[in-house]
């Protein structure tokens, strides 16, 4: 009995598992643009993605994203909130590393193509003298490269100053990441079925023997 209820644990845990880590990356460097209208990022470097880690001094790619115009409090003071309308959230990959990821060409290829989904908070976390510490946190969704459907979260740490903001809307990406979560291919859903009708056997054997 102890066995089928261990085959029958496993059968379930097996399509969850699937879900369950997806892969996080890094990114850091670059600037930010924002006013009510909306933020917009440049040049902010991809450092790692899933197991891979870019050497000191390099980077795997690039992260950039843009959010909707400012839909609640503001740019300035404690921040706000963005509307995901007409926002955009993209990794690339770039380099020797990415040439085995299926869609690889001219140097490049898209890892995710997406945007964000419902409110994108902008968030005051520290003041320190005249320099500010915002965070950009928000959901996001898109196309994987594998062409599958799929979704994460993301948090971006921008750093400024009280003068650059509120004249110029600039700042710089301290640091920022997220996780995506990718479901595998549905061989694992195909296993976990195959050890419920296993156990099913089983257990049909033991109440006949």
């Amino acid at each position: 009995m102890r066995r089928l209820v261990v085959l029958a644990l496993l059968a379930l845990a097996l399509p969850m598992a699937a879900w369950a880590s997806g892969i996080d990356f890094t990114n850091q460097y670059g600037t930010i643009s924002v006013s009510a209208a909306g933020l917009t990022t440049t040049g902010s470097e991809l450092l790692t993605f899933g197991t891979f880690a870019a050497a000191a001094g390099h980077s795997l790619g690039w992260v950039s994203y843009t959010t909707g115009a400012l839909i609640s409090g503001s740019v300035t003071g404690n921040g706000g909130v963005f509307s995901s309308t007409g926002s955009t959230f993209d990794i690339i990959g770039r380099g020797a590393w990415a040439k085995s990821i299926p869609g690889y060409s001219h140097g490049s290829v898209t890892l995710f193509a997406g945007s964000f989904v419902g409110p994108i908070d902008w968030t005051l976390v520290s003041t320190v003298g005249q320099r500010l510490t915002y965070t950009l946190t928000g959901d996001i969704i898109g196309t994987w490269y594998t062409g599958r459907q799929v979704s994460g979260t993301t948090t971006q740490t921008i750093l400024t100053y009280k003068h650059e903001l509120a004249d110029q809307g600039k700042g710089n990406i301290g640091a920022g990441g997220g996780n995506i979560t990718v479901p595998e291919p549905g061989t694992l859903g195909l296993l976990g079925t195959g050890l419920v009708g296993m156990a099913g056997m089983l257990r049909r054997k033991m109440m006949g023997s």
